[in-house]
């Protein structure tokens, strides 16, 4: 009781917001979680305070927008597994009497799915699709910023549809002589404009997050910390009779609870243009063994960055399971200077 009660206080000291319990399979549009780029995925997945010179990180956290982005745009690339695969395309720009805005469209293909009838004979095949457009929007007070994104979801799985309005909220402090950045996020608030079936009545996919991240002044890495689902008060999913299988027979402890929230990445900052990344994320690892209790560097990712003068390029892997991970690419453009106006003698 002391435990949940706890627990219980954390969120609600986060964000007046209700919290639940149940995690897998409770919810629609999850795919708005997937890592949108390249150095999202190599930092764990979860990461709201590295990157203010990175145009796809300020899609993810819209407070890390900047003037210095204008003009730029970012293709990711997501191949996850089997066929599935999750394209975003992102242009930021700013405007001199009305700040810095965004524009983000992602498409989630699931490939081709083959449909059976009840007696297992073969009755063709089907899509499944899921999108989202959004805009963002960022303000900056001194070292503090404040911005917000608004995207419109829809999830296509076969002849059932759904839609959703959402918002994400985000803010950041960014200290004026230090490497520091502390933020928070409000991730996937919103409305449904209409769901799968009648009365089915979906559940977003709210997430709240503080992080920070901090280069310290002599080293050449930057560290980053975030703590997320802190709007539920259980983020541990446990089956005592599929535990047993996994040799796990007693429920995960308090430790778990805490440590099931927090993602861990590293950036090695080897030159202005070159860097790795390395991330950790314990939730991923626990829920991806399999009942031999391997788990194949599940949680685990990777990646590196390097620029030229106009172009950048990404490249990351996740590790989610002993049979593989995913793969994330992404090139960033510079558009200044690329497009040159004609003039008339």
């Amino acid at each position: 009781m002391k435990k949940r009660l706890l627990l219980l206080v954390l969120s609600a000291f986060a964000i007046q917001l209700p919290a639940k319990a149940q995690l897998g399979g409770s919810r629609a549009f999850e795919y708005l979680n997937l890592p949108s780029n390249a150095r999202l995925a190599a930092l764990g997945g979860v990461n709201l305070t590295s990157g203010w010179d990175d145009p796809a990180q300020a899609i993810y956290n819209p407070a890390l927008l900047g003037s210095e982005m204008h003009n730029r745009l970012v293709v990711s690339r997501l191949s996850y597994f089997a066929d599935i695969a999750n394209t975003s395309v992102s242009y930021i720009r700013n405007f001199e009497h009305y700040g810095t805005w965004s524009l983000n469209v992602g498409y989630l293909n699931y490939g081709d799915i083959e449909s059976f009838d009840q007696d297992g004979f073969l009755n063709g095949s089907f899509k499944v699709h899921e999108y989202v457009f959004s805009v963002g929007n960022m303000q900056r007070f001194g070292p503090f910023s404040v911005g917000a994104n608004l995207k419109l979801a829809s999830s296509d799985l076969a002849s059932f549809q759904a839609s959703a309005l959402i918002f994400d909220l985000g803010g950041t402090f960014k200290h004026p002589e230090k490497d520091l950045t502390v933020g928070f996020l409000v991730r996937n608030l919103g409305v449904l404009l209409s769901d799968y079936i009648d009365g089915n009545n979906s559940q977003l996919p709210l997430d709240v997050q503080l992080g920070l991240s901090y280069k310290p002044e002599f080293m050449p890495f930057r560290f980053s910390l975030a703590a997320r689902n802190l709007n539920r008060a259980d983020v541990v999913y446990y089956d005592a009779s599929s535990n047993v299988l996994l040799g796990e027979d007693d429920e995960p402890g308090f430790s778990e609870e805490i440590f099931r929230r927090l993602v861990f990445g590293t950036e090695i900052l080897l030159s202005p243009n070159f860097q790795a990344r390395l991330g950790y994320n314990h939730l991923i690892r626990q829920e991806l063994k399999n009942q031999n209790g391997a788990n194949g560097g599940a949680g685990f990712s990777f990646g590196f960055m390097f620029r030229t003068k106009r172009f950048e390029f990404a490249f990351s892997r996740a590790l989610y399971h002993a049979a593989g991970g995913s793969n994330t690419f992404q090139l960033n453009m510079d558009l200044n200077g690329l497009i040159k106006k004609r003039t008339n003698d």
